[in-house]
């Protein structure tokens, strides 16, 4: 397995759309262990494949809520629902097929470390998808799952959760990122 670069924004390679994947090889399913790697070493609930710089359809996701010192998992903070998804969670070419009420959450992304805002989503939503074995699964679920998958989806089309802000709290963001960056920059240039 191995840590792969996360792309972070403003980089356009975050805006292009994916393609589908036409069938689950060997690769692919190593690909998806190495995104999951990733993940859990920026201390990640998701990731998606443009985020590390290749334009398939293909997410994993793992919100199982962990203790402070992230090693446990607390099943008893989770929904229903996402108690009775297995996690992690590999999508490939995943699709929203259901879609039910509306929520919001802080979000952050880890192609924009560190900034986090207020967005709205879905509140519940069922996906089609194939897992790392090639099988069909169907995935219903809410809460922070739901939010996530919707946030990973949204990468696989070209979106950030930027996207999904006013304009003006979109602007400002932008405007801060822009002006001091991001927290693993500032500290490379501390030690030249």
């Amino acid at each position: 397995m191995a840590i792969l670069e996360i792309l972070h924004y403003p980089d356009p390679r975050l805006r292009k759309k994916s393609e589908p994947i036409p069938a689950v090889t060997e690769e692919v399913s190593q690909f998806a262990q190495d995104m999951l790697e990733t993940m859990y070493s920026f201390h990640g609930i998701g990731l998606a494949a443009p985020q590390v710089d290749r334009r398939i359809r293909m997410l994993v996701a793992d919100c199982r809520p962990k203790d402070e010192a992230g090693s446990r998992y607390h099943l008893e903070d989770a929904t229903d629902l996402e108690k009775n998804v297995q996690q992690p969670l590999v999508l490939i070419n995943p699709e929203i097929v259901k879609k039910e009420g509306e929520t919001t959450y802080d979000e952050g992304c880890l192609s924009i470390p560190s900034y986090y805002e207020t967005v709205k989503r879905f509140e519940y939503i069922e996906v089609e998808a194939f897992n790392e074995k090639g099988e069909k699964i169907l995935v219903k679920t809410d809460g922070l799952l739901a939010i996530c998958i919707q946030h990973e989806i949204d990468h696989l089309d070209g979106k950030l959760f930027i996207d999904r802000l006013s304009t003006i709290k979109a602007n400002r963001l932008k405007a801060k990122i822009k002006k001091f960056g991001y927290p693993d920059e500032q500290d490379d240039e501390s030690e030249e």
